[in-house]
């Protein structure tokens, strides 16, 4: 089991190593010295692969992933676990974090999914104690684990492509296994480079017209959230109701 992170034009800004010492990225040939005079673990992809973090995502399944594996973002900066201590609910830090990942593989396996990763948000509002699991719940692409597959992204929507991956698995494996007790530290939307090259809230919409054409509306939503009583703000992420029973 190995452990792969994407990157792209970060190689002064990649955190992943520091918590997870193993971590390998994967960058693009032409950015390979940049990276490698740091000192990483590196695998290469063709310089055409960039570009589109779908296409990333679905030529490391492929050379890298293969039957077993996690992609993580390259920028985390620790993983957290909900706990009961002195009555009161709290975090802690996770700090075996390669015997944890072999353990959630091992849920996954006796749950049977071909996917699993963990909560999406960090609040306490978030997280429910008594469902410390999930199995018709999306989870972010930032945390991945895969067991075998021949699933593949959307590579028209690379900035939807987790949420449409997570239904792709429900309906095929009928399942996609969330940890809903553990969840990520990390700061989206301020690290330069990534996806934040080519992310606009205009490129967000119009992918995800495509996945609620693609899925329909019933299943991905717009989630509108009144600010005040005049206007509503738009989320650029989907609510997913998907038609399953269960947690």
């Amino acid at each position: 089991m190995k452990i792969f992170s994407p990157s792209y034009k970060r190689s002064e800004g990649v955190k992943t190593h520091l918590l997870i010492p193993d971590v390998i990225y994967c960058v693009a040939e032409n950015e390979k010295k940049d990276y490698l005079k740091h000192g990483y673990n590196i695998e290469t992809m063709p310089n055409e692969v960039n570009g589109n973090i779908a296409r990333v995502r679905n030529y490391m399944l492929k050379h890298f992933v293969k039957d077993k594996g996690i992609i993580i973002d390259d920028d985390i900066e620790g993983l957290k676990m909900w706990t009961k201590k002195y009555g009161v609910i709290t975090t802690i830090d996770i700090e075996d974090i390669e015997e944890f990942i072999e353990q959630g593989f091992n849920l996954c396996k006796e749950f049977g999914a071909r996917l699993w990763g963990i909560n999406i948000l960090g609040d306490k509002g978030s997280y429910r104690e008594y469902t410390p699991f999930s199995l018709t719940n999306p989870i972010s692409a930032s945390f991945m684990g895969f067991l075998k597959t021949d699933l593949k992204f959307d590579e028209r929507i690379p900035l939807k492509e987790d949420y449409d991956y997570c239904i792709q698995n429900m309906n095929k494996y009928r399942k996609v296994l969330r940890l809903n007790y553990i969840h990520m530290i990390k700061k989206d939307h301020k690290n330069l480079g990534g996806c934040a090259d080519y992310r606009t809230i205009e490129k967000e919409k119009e992918q995800l017209k495509i996945l609620q054409n693609k899925w329909g509306k019933n299943i991905v939503k717009n989630d509108f959230k009144a600010s005040n009583k005049r206007k509503e703000s738009f989320d650029i992420n989907p609510i997913l109701k998907i038609p399953i029973n269960g947690v």
